[in-house]
């Protein structure tokens, strides 16, 4: 998947629900519904087996927060989990509407559980890089692979990229600052080109928590080729992640604007300068200044320009005729043509 899309100039778009989906099968399928219409390439989830990721203590502690949906973070996580029987209902979603069914597993029983319902891409989050018990067992299930290096050191990230590529090469980097929001100024979006250099034989891309749109048509001009971003169907939904998703319309435009990015890259072919429909509406013609006698050079003087219904020779070509000796009289305002000059 990701190793044939490597020469490739067009974005593979991530849409990160995490659990925005406020543990709701149904609204879980609005997500696939509504990203994959307004050009999500893959809508990607996160499956945890809580009591087996967390400890008793961790689990039990008392949560008290304005996103909370429990009074402790083991029920709070379970409000926001999907059943594992809703998995394949999602995956067969994501089959309908032609988008990629991608998930996070936080743990090994949910690895085992996402690679049953025939997961197509597996996510390393940024909090397992360097987790290498872990990412092998993901590394041999050779389904695609995409990791975020957030919060990750270059022997942590080296160490567990390697170990992937030992098995299969269909593995997408994603520079990525564990910041929840992130401003722009802390986006370091610099560090694509770095990814890139480092590891040419993976496709390249940025997951950034920025809450606007322009980190796409910049982390592009940075190299990047895949690009994930958190998404919801409403920002002001009770979550931790929702006020820096992008609704609908701004995913839409996220991914508008970043493939409208490499067409703004290409020169425009040299034949066509000077040929746009203003020039030939508005263009000046040049014209005699003043009344020119036959052998007369043409220089600075006795030159200037005057926009007519059709044009003649463009005043802009005035480099292309000073000095050049003209054949006729030709009156004071009237337009030179080329078969006047000798």
């Amino acid at each position: 998947m990701f190793s044939n899309r490597k020469k490739s100039e067009i974005p593979f778009f991530i849409a990160e629900v995490g659990q925005n989906h406020q543990g709701s099968l149904d609204t879980a399928l609005e997500y696939i519904r509504v990203f994959s219409a307004v050009g999500a390439d893959a809508v990607k989830f996160q499956t945890r087996n809580n009591k087996y990721l967390f400890d008793l203590e961790a689990y039990g502690a008392h949560y008290d927060s304005e996103n909370a949906f429990d009074s402790t973070y083991g029920l709070h996580r379970e409000k926001l989990e999907l059943k594992p029987e809703w998995l394949p209902v999602l995956k067969n979603e994501c089959d309908k509407h032609n988008v990629k069914f991608m998930s996070t597993p936080f743990d090994e029983p949910s690895l085992e559980l996402l690679t049953t319902c025939n997961v197509d891409i597996l996510k390393v989050a940024s909090f397992d890089i360097g987790n290498l018990p872990f990412i092998n067992k993901i590394a041999l299930t050779k389904i695609p692979v995409v990791m975020s290096v957030g919060g990750g050191k270059i022997d942590q990230i080296k160490s567990s990229v390697d170990l992937i590529l030992k098995t299969h090469s269909d593995l997408a980097l994603l520079h990525c600052v564990s910041e929840y929001p992130c401003e722009h100024n802390r986006l370091g979006l610099s560090s694509i080109k770095t990814l890139s250099e480092q590891y040419p034989s993976c496709l390249i891309g940025s997951s950034d928590h920025f809450s606007g749109i322009l980190s796409g048509p910049v982390a592009y001009m940075q190299g990047a080729r895949i690009f994930e971003k958190h998404v919801t169907l409403n920002r002001s939904w009770k979550g931790s992640d929702h006020s820096f998703a992008l609704e609908p319309e701004g995913f839409r435009k996220f991914v508008r604007d970043t493939n409208r990015t490499r067409e703004m890259l290409p020169s425009k072919p040299t034949l066509e300068i000077g040929q746009e429909a203003v020039f030939k509406k508005l263009g000046k013609s040049i014209i005699a200044k003043r009344d020119l006698k036959a052998g007369e050079i043409l220089d600075l003087e006795n030159l200037s320009g005057k926009i007519f219904r059709n044009q003649f020779i463009p005043v802009r070509e005035s480099n292309r005729i000073l000095g050049r000796k003209i054949k006729k009289n030709i009156k004071s305002g009237s337009p030179l043509t080329h078969d006047d000059l000798l």
